[in-house]
């Protein structure tokens, strides 16, 4: 099968998708939490490097800031907790709506520019939303706060089960997954992507594609927060370094390394990222020196990251 019908068609995201489902069961064989909780951590992370691939890949838009997103999230499950309101129903939905209306009102500004001014004003927005979470004293400020638990759904506690947990996180990265996807085969996908080849083409025939980038903006803030509200959970802690400009470079590092274009190339870039870290850290704790030769390595001769150098080795 020739290399681009490969990629494109559904082969390695069922692949992967199908390597994901299989990690409970192997936790459950060899009795090992630590492989369920690190890969539940991976999913949610996973999440988020989606939402950014989506609008990273799709409409060029290299957001600094899109780790606010993903604190703003866990924030409101954790002060929502910290009031004694446990349910999901409502704290999800609450996070869903912050993100929402963030994004909303940010990407109204950000997107009247373009290039390196975009990337500046993004970054300045995410430092906006850490610096405004460090000074919340009332919720631990710069030293976080504690959750005592997990949400409840409807009074059930789903969430404190670490495979039920696990399997939650992975229908939501899934849920995610095809839902961008038909966004981007969509009529909406199309002009997200002559925006990002023609502006002045797409302007010249009539369409404005301003709404259509605020949109997808909206999008990928909203998907990021779900990813926040989970990693709450998971951590039963919240903090401010969630949405550092450290964390939205994090994020950027995974989509670039998996692979900008197709949406699966940032799942993959989270577990890569994640899992390197993992194995790294464990010889050095200054694996960094060691993991950004190897990611300059990917630049200069994988430029489609991980994805693109399958496809340069593929029959």
């Amino acid at each position: 099968m020739p290399t681009t019908d490969f990629l494109k068609n559904r082969a390695v995201p069922v692949v992967l998708f199908v390597a994901l489902a299989l990690i409970p069961v192997y936790a459950q064989v060899f009795d090992d939490r630590f492989v369920m909780l690190f890969a539940t951590r991976i999913l949610i992370l996973a999440i988020a490097a989606l939402s950014l691939g989506f609008i990273l890949g799709l409409g060029a838009m290299v957001s600094f800031g899109h780790a606010a997103y993903l604190g703003l999230g866990a924030y409101a499950v954790g002060i929502l907790a910290y009031h004694d309101i446990w349910e999901a129903w409502i704290s999800f939905p609450a996070a869903i709506l912050v993100c929402a209306v963030f994004a909303a009102v940010t990407g109204a500004i950000s997107l009247k520019t373009r290039g390196v001014y975009f990337i500046m004003i993004t970054l300045a927005f995410g430092q906006m939303a850490y610096y405004t979470a460090t000074s919340l004293s009332a919720y631990g400020g710069d030293d976080g706060l504690t959750m005592w638990g997990r949400s409840e759904f409807f009074g059930t506690s789903v969430f404190s089960n670490d495979t039920s947990f696990y399997w939650l996180v992975f229908g939501t990265l899934l849920a995610a997954f095809l839902f961008l996807k038909m966004v981007a085969a969509s009529r909406f996908g199309r002009v997200l992507k002559g925006a990002k080849q023609n502006e002045a083409r797409l302007q010249a025939i009539g369409i404005d594609p301003f709404a259509y980038r605020l949109t997808a903006f909206v999008i990928a803030g909203v998907i990021a927060g779900l990813a926040g509200a989970l990693m709450a959970n998971q951590a039963e802690f919240v903090a401010p370094a969630y949405m550092s400009w450290h964390r939205s470079g994090e994020l950027i590092v995974m989509v670039v390394l998996g692979g900008m274009g197709y949406l699966h190339g940032a799942i993959i870039g989270a577990v890569a990222y994640l899992v390197l870290e993992e194995v790294l850290s464990g010889y050095t704790q200054h694996w960094r020196l060691i993991f950004g030769p190897l990611l300059i390595l990917v630049v200069l001769y994988a430029r489609g990251g991980i994805l693109g150098a399958i496809k340069g080795r593929a029959p």
